[in-house]
């Protein structure tokens, strides 16, 4: 019985040392990766989550009569907000309904090209390479500048203008800059390559054998496309309008290049209530509910157009 107690006894401990001696490694590997992950959360936190917290907090500071310009006090002064949606409402909803416009035409200008370049390229590196070349090349130019090539392409005496009125497009006094055209032009034009390349990673991962069964059932090319490729391009879809949709929602350089004062986006009103008249509550309160919005939108958006649900 001794003999049996001490080898049920050794054979229980020896997992339990042999346990231990596996959990040192994991422990490690753990210390290791948050090791890794330390700096970049820093950054995160010292470069986003702080001024996130700053900028609310400025959002509820109060101006103290008699103050000088742009001096404000502490405060939780709940008001800001309604009083700056109050005011600027028009901005917002011109700003998103510019955005949605953009974000549709970038969808039906980039699905096509994103298409040719990963399927009709496909085995032909030198062209797709060209091609990608052709869509990534903007990025190598300023932002600002490719906003008044814009406004140069579309100035009253350029080419386009002139054709279209020789077509009967446009009135003898029409115009296209200035105009919420132009802006929407600009957008679209700028955020395009965020439109091609997700849905082009996406096409470029897809099996074709997929298409190919597809014509094999006798399904003709609209139909194939429509239910075979379509569908797992989805993803490609979703993450492109989101990286096109939100970045042309805050944007103000393409409305004050190209626009007008009627087609001001809340985009400009937050630059100039933060360096103009140094209204940094109202700046920081409209920037606030700007951004809450979009996460709104997001959301509603992610969740009703998922890859989960859709693939």
């Amino acid at each position: 019985m001794s003999i049996a107690a001490a080898l049920s006894t050794e054979a229980s401990a020896g997992p339990v040392g042999g346990g231990g001696a596996q959990a040192q490694p994991v422990r490690k590997a753990r210390l290791g990766a948050y090791l890794l992950l330390a700096p970049g959360m820093v950054y995160l936190f010292v470069f986003f989550v702080l001024p996130i917290f700053a900028l609310l907090a400025t959002s509820l500071y109060v101006k103290t009569p008699g103050a000088e310009l742009g001096v404000y006090d502490p405060a939780f002064r709940w008001q800001n907000y309604l009083e700056s949606l109050g005011a600027y409402y028009p901005e917002i909803l011109r700003s998103f309904g510019y955005a949605l416009v953009a974000t549709v035409a970038a969808l039906v200008i980039g699905y096509p090209m994103a298409y040719v370049i990963a399927i009709r390229a496909r085995g032909k590196p030198l062209l797709q390479g060209l091609l990608l070349v052709l869509v990534i090349a903007p990025f190598f130019t300023s932002f600002i500048l490719r906003t008044i090539a814009w406004k140069q392409i579309l100035a009253d005496e350029a080419w386009v203008v002139a054709g279209m009125k020789f077509l009967g497009i446009l009135p003898p006094d029409g115009r296209l800059t200035a105009t919420a055209f132009a802006v929407v032009c600009g957008l679209t034009y700028n955020f395009l390559p965020f439109m091609v390349l997700p849905i082009y990673a996406n096409l470029e991962r897809m099996d074709t054998r997929l298409v190919e069964a597809g014509g094999d059932l006798y399904a003709n090319g609209p139909t194939t496309f429509a239910r075979i490729t379509l569908p797992l391009s989805m993803p490609g879809i979703v993450a492109g309008t989101l990286l096109t949709f939100i970045p042309a929602s805050g944007d103000y350089v393409n409305s004050s290049l190209l626009g007008n004062n009627a087609t001001t986006m809340i985009g400009q009103a937050i630059d100039r209530r933060f360096l103009v008249t140094l209204d940094y509550p109202t700046a920081a309160s409209l920037s606030a509910i700007l951004m809450i919005i979009i996460l709104v939108l997001v959301m509603v958006y992610v969740r009703r157009a998922g890859t989960e649900e859709l693939l």
